[in-house]
């Protein structure tokens, strides 16, 4: 089932025009700067500017739709951080944290031209093998499916990703 989008609360900082495809999230504005030829964009959560690539394009725009229409504080999301699987260390592209520190979304972010197929839904059950969230969302900025996590791991569709102020409840 795909994943309702809210509306656009964000308000613009710098605007900018790129390449990038439009999405299927509301319009945010971006800190973009170009060196050397290279499209840079500007991580709110890593404070940092990093390669514009089309997966980055979908997960900032899903850093902003957390943060700004879902009200997640920034101080509960991290960004590529490492999971360890079987030995191996992997890197989620989201981890949603609830205030106790214990892992609450995981989002799996694809680049616009990549399909989301069981393929990713398992790249992301292996990273919520370890992590244990309790809710993922899989996208590709043109489509989103969210699922919770119940008994067994058992995956059970939802309709859109709950706001801060419905899980902290």
């Amino acid at each position: 089932m795909k994943t309702k989008v809210g509306s656009n609360l964000f308000k613009p900082i710098v605007l900018h025009i790129c390449n990038m495809q439009q999405l299927k999230l509301p319009a945010y504005s971006f800190k973009i700067k170009t060196i050397d030829g290279i499209d840079l964009i500007f991580d709110r959560v890593r404070s940092k500017y990093v390669t514009l690539t089309e997966e980055e394009w979908v997960r900032q725009h899903i850093i902003s739709y957390l943060m700004e229409d879902l009200n997640y504080p920034k101080g509960l999301i991290k960004v590529e951080s490492g999971v360890l699987y079987n030995t191996r260390t992997k890197r989620s592209d989201i981890v949603v944290y609830n205030n106790l520190g214990k892992p609450l979304i995981l989002v799996e972010c694809k680049s616009p031209t990549t399909n989301i197929s069981q393929a990713t839904l398992e790249q992301a059950a292996m990273y919520n093998h370890t992590l244990k969230a309790k809710i993922i969302l899989l996208t590709n900025g043109l489509n989103h499916y969210t699922f919770s996590v119940g008994d067994k791991g058992k995956l059970i569709n939802l309709e859109s990703v709950p706001s801060y102020q419905r899980v902290k409840q």
